[in-house]
């Protein structure tokens, strides 16, 4: 079982910086592949960015690519996305996951934090 917490989300202005942060409960978090996920309103739940158990391996949606970035520290048992040049479209509410696959690590989930981009 993991439990994930999600820090870090708030209001900010078009072209700013965000870091999200997710701490992660469990002896099995350093062999998990990590993810975030957002869900705007009105629309579905889309996957964001992935992260293998190693960090060798990491995935982005296009929309984020060259932006975002995703990192883990497995002694902190914490993931992270690093969010630059954020956009109003970027707005969300942001989910830390957890599971077996990097590309789509959907089995465990946060409760969300909400990022705001103004215009």
């Amino acid at each position: 079982q993991v439990q994930l917490v999600e820090s870090g989300g708030g209001l900010v202005q078009a072209g700013g910086s965000l870091r999200l942060s997710c701490a992660a409960s469990g002896r099995t978090f350093s062999t998990r592949a990590m993810g975030w996920f957002r869900q705007a309103p009105g629309k579905d739940r889309e996957f964001v960015a992935g992260i293998s158990w190693n960090s060798i391996n990491t995935y982005y949606t296009d929309s984020v690519k060259g932006r975002f970035t995703i990192s883990r520290d497995n002694a902190k048992n914490t993931v992270y996305l690093q969010m630059n040049s954020l956009k109003p479209e970027d707005t969300a509410v942001y989910y830390c996951t957890a599971g077996q696959r990097s590309w789509r690590p959907d089995e465990y989930w946060g409760q969300g934090t909400q990022v705001t981009v103004s215009s």
